[in-house]
C-alpha cells in the first residue's frame, strides 16, 4: 500500500513525512481542536454544523483566523486530499487545528496551524451495524463539566483511559460519566436512550461533546414528531430502557445490543438510519 498524503498548512505531503517539532502546543500541551468529518457523494455531510463548530471552539480557545475555516476552503482542501489519496466516494476526514508557535503555557501567538488527513472508509453510505455492540460503563475517572466540555480537545486523557478499560472489560464501547456521576457520552459518540417512548440523550450541560450527529439526529427525531428530552441522565436508566444507540459524524447510527444482562431492540435505530442517508441541512438545500 502507498502512502496517503496529508496536507499540513497547505502543503501536500506524505503522511509518513515528519510535520510536528518538539516544541509543537498541540503536542506538548493538547492545545487545539478537531473535527472528524464524513466526505460522502463529493461533499462533507453536514458541513455548515461541522463549521459552526469548529469556529466556535477556535474562538473561544482565542485562536485566530477562525473565519478562513469556511465552506469554500475546507471543501476545495478536503477535495484535493481525497483526490490525491485516490479515495472513493466516502472518506474519513479528520482536520487537527492547533496554536502556532512556542512559549511555555503562555503562548507567543494565537496564530492557528491545521493538518488535515483523509482515510478510507469500509462501506460506502450509512448503515446500520449488523451487529449491536455492547457496552460498559467507564467509573475509574470522570469527565469534568465546565465550559471547555462539549469542544473536540486534542487533550483526550479521560477517552485513551476509558478506551484502555474497554479493552481490559472485552466490550465494544464504553460509556463515560460526568463529574456527577450522570451519563455523558461513549468513547467517540454521543448516547442516546430509548425509554418510555421518548428518546432521551444528555444535554451539553452533563458535559458531552457537542456532537454533529447528535444535532442532526435531534433534529430528524423532532420533525418525524419523536420527542427528544435533552437531560440530565442516571446510569440506571440502562437497565430500564428500551433502546438504546450511538451517534457520531463516521457511522451516523449505531445501536447498542446489551448492557450486562440487559438486551435492547433497534427498531427505532434502525427508521432513524434509514432517513439519515437522505437527511439535507435546509443550508444544504440552499446550495442545491
Amino acid at each position: 500500500m502507498n502512502d496517503r498524503y496529508i496536507n499540513s498548512n497547505g502543503n501536500l505531503m506524505l503522511e509518513s513525512q515528519p510535520v510536528i517539532q518538539s516544541n509543537n502546543r498541540s503536542f506538548r500541551y493538547g492545545d487545539g481542536i478537531f473535527e472528524t468529518m464524513r466526505w460522502m457523494d463529493g461533499d462533507i455531510r453536514f458541513l455548515q454544523y461541522h463549521i459552526d463548530r469548529l469556529q466556535a471552539g477556535m474562538n473561544l480557545l482565542h485562536l485566530e483566523g477562525a473565519a478562513k475555516f469556511d465552506a469554500y476552503f475546507l471543501r476545495e482542501k478536503t477535495a484535493e486530499l481525497v483526490k490525491k489519496n485516490k479515495l472513493g466516494t466516502d472518506a474519513r476526514i479528520r482536520l487537527n487545528v492547533y496554536r502556532a508557535g512556542a512559549g511555555l503555557y503562555s503562548p507567543e501567538t494565537n496564530k492557528a496551524n491545521y493538518l488535515l488527513e483523509a482515510s478510507p472508509l469500509e462501506h460506502d453510505g450509512y448503515q446500520l451495524n449488523k451487529t449491536g455492540v455492547i457496552i460498559d460503563v467507564y467509573r475509574e475517572h470522570k469527565k469534568p463539566v465546565n465550559s471547555l466540555s462539549h469542544l473536540k480537545s486534542s487533550n483526550a486523557l479521560i477517552y485513551v483511559l476509558a478506551g484502555i478499560e474497554r479493552k481490559r472489560l472485552g466490550c465494544d464501547d464504553i460509556l463515560i460519566l460526568n463529574n456527577d456521576g450522570f451519563l455523558c457520552e461513549s468513547l467517540s459518540s454521543n448516547i442516546f436512550v430509548w425509554y418510555n417512548k421518548t428518546l432521551y440523550t444528555p444535554a451539553l450541560s452533563e458535559g458531552c461533546i457537542a456532537g454533529v450527529m447528535r444535532k442532526v439526529v435531534i433534529e430528524m427525531a423532532n420533525e418525524y414528531g419523536i420527542e427528544v428530552v435533552e437531560a440530565q441522565i442516571s446510569p440506571e436508566i440502562l437497565h430500564e430502557a428500551d433502546e438504546m444507540f450511538l451517534t457520531n459524524a463516521i457511522h451516523g447510527i449505531y445501536w447498542v445490543m446489551g448492557y450486562k444482562k440487559k438486551r435492547y431492540f433497534n427498531h427505532l435505530s434502525k427508521n432513524l438510519q434509514d432517513k439519515l442517508s437522505k437527511w439535507h441541512l435546509a443550508s444544504d438545500l440552499d446550495e442545491e
